[in-house]
């Protein structure tokens, strides 16, 4: 696929890129190795080859997950100055 200069024209009007005239011809040419790039990678042959998430062999280092925090909910409770069934009551703020 090579795109024309009318294309690129168009892309970049899309794009909302500015090109000067002058650029288009810089533009096309970059874009078509893109392209160009694009289609060689899909000849590639890929039957058989396992999906990857990441494109090295990385392992993600996991931790156990488990609570670190000690749970002072009762200690700020009691020094709040007004809770009901466990909640903070709080002044109105908006009418």
């Amino acid at each position: 696929m090579s795109l024309s200069p009318e294309d690129v024209r168009r892309i970049t009007r899309l794009a909302r890129l500015e090109v000067s005239a002058g650029e288009v011809e810089s533009v096309r040419g970059r874009m078509n190795a893109i392209l160009a790039f694009v289609e060689q990678l899909q000849a590639v042959d890929t039957a058989g080859v396992a999906p990857m998430a990441h494109a090295m062999d990385v392992v993600q280092r996991l931790r156990e997950d488990r609570v670190a925090e000690a749970d002072h909910r009762a200690e700020f409770q009691a020094i709040a100055p007004e809770t009901e069934a466990g909640l903070y009551l709080v002044p109105k703020v908006i009418e």
